[in-house]
């Protein structure tokens, strides 16, 4: 089914340019669309969709139908002075014919994608139903997945449908009201370097158009259209992982992750065994803000005592005195690259854990 807007739209552009006044009315004779007050002819018009006739001139306004699959969809009504009224109405009415079919092929396309990215299809009908919906089984695509604070009451989809533009290949949807899906269609030589450069430009593009807190995530390539699931799956762990651990960063790829993809899968009691038996009990991130400043900033300089305490402006032996009473508080020495390693990764666990907790709320 055609949106009011674009029919509404539609026949005032035809309006500009016939300069021919039209009426969208439904088989009931209510007003879908109109470019004047046409509500005198409601009547005529119930009368005419109950006739045999796919034309008719009534009191000097001309009447037609369109059909979806030849069932009665709409009336065409045209007023003006000429011989030319017939003809153009005509047109508007083939227009109209032809909107219906395109949105109604977009809506199967955009069903089939939806249950593509969900695996809800059997290899049998994903290729039966692309080769039917003309789409191209064996391209190279990579599936990207948009998040605002404001998605839902913004047009974004519609944003990011302008953004691609109505002629290009890729498919722009929405599972559902948080999120804006992009199967984006790469051309041959395409690198990540310019699936991150699109990425870029659709966030900027976004902000201009008001969206706000804007995260995009992407996953990798895939070159065979039952994969695009795969792809879609990546695209969400990556929104998910880039929350917790790269919250100042606005685009996520799934190849970018590291070792924060591990730890996003680990089950919370196993997570919390760790933490108890490294810090027995106590979490890595209650201690007080100078020292996580420095943990924080020793880890920034790759374990560098003489950068660190450069950057700290603090002198290299106040540095040495704090890591030495990290050391006797947690028995790890930051210094040393596996009680180095093992500390960061608590850190990430601990975030990971609390991030995690707002779900049981």
């Amino acid at each position: 089914m055609i949106s009011n807007q674009i029919l509404q739209s539609t026949i005032e552009g035809l309006k500009g340019i016939a300069r021919v006044e039209f009426c969208v009315m439904d088989v009931d004779g209510k007003e879908v669309a109109s470019t004047t007050d046409m509500t005198e002819c409601s009547k005529a018009a119930v009368e005419f969709a109950q006739s045999p006739a796919d034309s008719q001139e009534i009191q000097g306004f001309q009447y037609f139908k369109v059909f979806d699959e030849q069932q009665l969809e709409y009336i065409v009504v045209a007023a003006g002075s000429g011989e030319d009224v017939y003809t153009i109405g005509k047109l508007v009415a083939f227009q109209i014919q032809n909107l219906l079919v395109a949105y109604k092929e977009r809506f199967d396309k955009d069903n089939f994608v939806k249950n593509l990215l969900l695996d809800n299809l059997l290899l049998v009908d994903i290729y039966s139903r692309a080769k039917k919906l003309h789409i191209q089984t064996d391209a190279p695509r990579v599936i990207m997945i948009t998040e605002a604070e404001n998605c839902k009451d913004s047009n974004a989809l519609e944003l990011v449908r302008t953004f691609f533009g109505s002629n290009s290949k890729d498919f722009v949807t929405a599972v559902d009201e948080n999120y804006v899906i992009v199967v984006k269609d790469l051309s041959e030589g395409e690198a990540a370097k310019d699936i991150d450069k699109v990425a870029r430009n659709l966030v900027a593009f976004l902000n201009k158009e008001g969206l706000k807190k804007i995260r995009l995530a992407y996953g990798t390539v895939v070159h065979e259209i039952k994969e695009a699931s795969r792809s879609y799956k990546e695209a969400k762990m990556a929104l998910d992982v880039g929350k917790i651990f790269f919250d100042e960063r606005d685009v996520i790829a799934y190849s970018e992750l590291g070792i924060g993809r591990l730890i996003y899968q680990l089950p919370i009691p196993l997570c919390k065994l760790f933490i108890k038996e490294i810090f027995d009990g106590k979490s890595p991130d209650e201690f007080d803000e100078e020292t996580l400043t420095t943990i924080f900033k020793f880890f920034e300089n790759s374990l560098n005592v003489s950068e660190t305490s450069r950057q700290l402006f603090i002198h290299r032996n106040t540095l040495v005195y704090r890591l030495d009473k990290l050391q006797k508080s947690t028995g790890l020495d930051l210094r040393v690259f596996e009680d180095a390693i093992t500390f960061k990764i608590a850190l990430m666990v601990v975030k990971y854990m609390k991030y995690m907790e707002t779900f049981e709320y």
